[in-house]
């Protein structure tokens, strides 16, 4: 109890709710323009946050990606353009119920499962992060190597529609995560003589580079076109809340289910959670046949998943820290240098920090109503938002963002050189995510695998002798079996 007052005192501060309050506000700008994901909203945050306390550090993330995960229903429900991949899934049901004059109820739908489905992902992360905690005391290392290669794993086969091309993306991080001296042999690899590479990659100007400056890249590919935004009147989006809740509610509760437990998965996020979700919806509709025209009802499912994804993704974060996406991947770093250092004994040491994180999760999603009614009233305003405006303010955050790790214009080398990396993955569907993965865990498989090589003295059978070591080596076993069982089925019967 005690560390849970002091986590109130920790938040309930007018900073901290102020900063709570503006990163709210900046998650909706970002995510409601398309093209601008929630990922690239936190990495344009991150060089804020060496401003700023822990705490509020950690809330400006919270708030920011759970708005920017809500904010991209507007545009794929008034334009058919998601602002974020996460809200792509269901962008044609929305703009579906827009051309039948249902705006109003789409977004309605939108504003309020979103909150309630970051609150039920919040209530599972408050319950299972502590007592996951508690048996992870005991992992050895052993466990987080199974651990690191099941998340490489789930980012490969979740993560990506293309195994190979997710393969591609693990390696290119696992490279990245290899460069340095900072390894069990203490030799200097990739760094082809230059001492700044002696260090490793900077994870921070990897992430901007990969994920915003490759957007400024693209955009300025393409001459940086405007959107042609299509005029809408928006009724009275609370019409019909306790219709939607007094019917839709199974759906609801499965689409909560299904995005915490998709979430929790490294590497999965809230964008497979909405895939996921949107075609159980339609399996198990009563009338599939209502898809595709404008049907509330995979609305609800999805896009209470796709928000309780982002409350699931910080159970292994924070428990193990391996991220369980994107977002996670870079709020991983911050917490590291903000002295938070995930796993868990942060559980024992800084108690009074994770109760502040559960605190900033329930205000987040709260605020997430009112914050969300008023950003649906100028949603068309803000997307005539030009491109030609917004892509400078975007590069001169990435390059502030870049500059300000080390103070060295080192750090803006490499953002661009991982902006254009990005930008060519992107080109040619190779997915980013298993890429930040590798770059996060890679130094965590080689050295807990080096440590318990030495400590078995090279027996292999060591993995699975401890019980929960062996539990996690089959299911990760299983993990990268299953679906390539799946594809030699598949091979035969079309060779038959």
């Amino acid at each position: 109890m005690n560390a849970v007052l002091a986590g109130l005192d920790l938040v309930l501060r007018w900073d901290v709710l102020l900063t709570i309050l503006v990163a709210s506000a900046f998650g909706l700008v970002v995510g409601a323009i398309p093209g601008l994901t929630a990922t690239m909203a936190i990495a344009l945050l991150v060089p804020i946050t060496f401003f700023m306390d822990p705490i509020p550090a950690v809330g400006a993330m919270i708030s920011c990606s759970a708005m920017a995960i809500f904010a991209g229903d507007i545009p794929a429900t008034l334009m058919r353009m998601p602002g974020t991949p996460a809200s792509a899934a269901y962008s044609d049901e929305c703009y579906a119920m827009t051309r039948k004059g249902e705006a109003e109820v789409a977004l309605g739908a939108n504003v309020l499962f979103s909150a309630l489905g970051g609150l039920f992902g919040t209530a599972i992360l408050i319950v299972s992060a502590p007592l996951l905690a508690e048996i992870a005391l005991g992992f050895s290392s052993f466990e987080y190597f199974w651990l690191a290669l099941m998340g490489l794993a789930c980012a490969i086969f979740i993560g990506s529609g293309s195994p190979v091309k997710g393969l591609v993306s693990l390696f290119l991080g696992l490279f990245v995560a290899q460069i340095g001296i900072d390894n069990p042999a203490g030799v200097p690899r990739f760094t082809f003589g230059n001492s700044n590479l002696l260090g490793g990659v900077d994870f921070i100007p990897a992430m901007i580079g990969l994920f915003a400056m490759s957007e400024v890249i693209r955009t300025m590919a393409a001459g940086a076109p405007d959107w042609s935004v299509r005029q809408t009147s928006l009724g009275n989006p609370l019409k019909g809340w306790g219709r939607l809740i007094a019917r839709y509610w199974p759906q609801q509760i499965r689409g909560n289910i299904t995005g915490t437990a998709i979430g929790i998965l490294p590497g999965a996020g809230a964008d497979i959670a909405a895939w996921v979700s949107y075609a159980m919806s339609r399996k198990f509709s009563k009338t599939p046949e209502k898809f595709g025209t404008g049907h509330v009802e995979g609305i609800i499912e999805s896009t209470s998943a796709n928000n309780a994804a982002l409350a699931g993704a910080w159970v292994p974060a924070l428990v193990f820290g391996i991220p369980g996406d994107s977002i996670t991947a870079i709020v991983i770093g911050v917490l590291y240098l903000k002295g938070l250092n995930p796993g868990p004994t942060l559980f024992l040491n800084n108690p009074e920090s994770i109760y502040a994180v559960f605190i900033i999760f329930i205000i987040a999603n709260l605020a997430m109503i009112p914050l969300g009614l008023a950003a649906l009233k100028a949603g068309t305003a803000l997307l005539r938002f030009p491109r030609r405006i917004l892509i400078p303010l975007i590069l001169l955050f990435c390059i502030v963002g870049a500059y300000a790790v080390n103070n060295s214009a080192y750090g803006v080398v490499l953002m661009l050189v991982f902006g254009v990396l990005g930008f060519l993955m992107e080109e040619h569907d190779i997915p980013i995510a298993p890429c930040v993965l590798g770059i996060v865990l890679g130094k965590m498989l080689e050295d807990s695998f080096v440590t318990s090589m030495i400590k078995a003295d090279g027996n292999l059978l060591a993995f699975f002798e401890r019980p929960i070591a062996g539990g996690l080596g089959v299911l990760t076993l299983l993990v990268f079996c299953l679906p390539l069982w799946g594809a030699l089925k598949r091979w035969r019967g079309t060779g038959a």
